[in-house]
């Protein structure tokens, strides 16, 4: 059996944490097509850890290109029981300031449509609960990591995830802040939604980057300073991966059963091909 895992999805040299050893890159092909790129294994001080770039080594990907379920499959495969998404986004509260982190606690979904949000279909229907769309007990220690390596961080807020790739319009940035949302990001949904059904437990660290147009003291955002702000806070989020996966115990949450009472099609209705193919996912619960 594999041993347990911690997985990391965000920006490439994530991985590049004093202190992990046995770096080994690996290839998986999944139902759901191919990853976004290799996964990078390896140890932290006993704790097997494994990250994948989101958007492929070198940025490749849209936010709505991002293979999702291919991703969170291939965690599941690897034996992944926690992901820590590293996420950049911008700020939509003036207390937010650009360089500092937040650890949210729910989400506003306004992509449209065009990801894949579910594993499920194809003869098998399941609704799993996600009033509680990140795991509190994975953002508390996220929270106290970040707290422990001296970063600035908010604990608890809305992240609003938008389509993308464009940023919003100015009319479109105070409508949301009306809505008192407290980050705006393009990419943990559907990704929290496909950890849910994965049984995965998972946690944002979003690292806000601007004020995204509404400030009007402050200059439209733009890529070359979302970079650099992202640069700046790469060495912060490695050492809150460290301080979190090292502190680690076994999980104490729900979220490791959250299909149990989830499936609504009975056995024998499901096809073989559907079966097989969620097998990983859903193999303890048809016998």
């Amino acid at each position: 059996m594999t041993q347990p895992a911690i997985g990391v999805i965000g920006g490439s040299g994530l991985y590049e944490i004093e202190g992990i050893e046995d770096l080994q890159e690996v290839r998986l092909s999944t139902p759901f097509g191919d990853p976004s790129d290799l996964f990078i294994t390896g140890t932290l001080q006993g704790v097997r850890m494994v990250f994948l770039p989101r958007h492929g080594r070198g940025h490749r990907l849209l936010p709505s290109e991002v293979p999702y379920r291919a991703n969170i499959w291939g965690m599941k495969k690897l034996g992944v029981q926690r992901i820590i998404s590293v996420s950049a986004v911008g700020s939509m509260k003036e207390a937010i300031v650009p360089g500092q982190i937040v650890i949210p606690d729910q989400f506003i979904d306004r992509t449209q449509g065009k990801r894949a949000s579910t594993f499920f279909g194809e003869g098998i229907v399941a609704h799993v609960q996600f009033a509680d769309p990140l795991c509190r007990e994975l953002s508390n220690t996220l929270y106290q990591a970040a707290q422990a390596v001296g970063a600035t961080v908010h604990r608890g807020g809305t992240y609003l995830c938008i389509e993308g790739p464009n940023f919003s319009t100015r009319a479109e940035s105070m409508l949301y802040r009306s809505w008192g949302v407290d980050v705006i990001g393009m990419t943990n949904i559907p990704e929290a939604r496909l950890a849910r059904e994965a049984e995965i437990c998972y946690g944002t660290v979003a690292l806000a980057t601007d004020y995204d147009c509404w400030h009007q003291d402050h200059d439209e955002v733009s890529v070359e300073a979302v970079i650099a702000i992202i640069q700046q806070n790469v060495a912060t989020a490695r050492g809150i991966i460290k301080a979190a996966a090292v502190g680690m115990g076994e999980p104490g949450c729900g979220c490791g059963s959250a299909l149990q009472y989830a499936i609504m099609t009975s056995q024998e209705k499901i096809p073989v091909a559907t079966r097989e193919k969620l097998e990983l996912l859903v193999g303890k619960y048809l016998k």
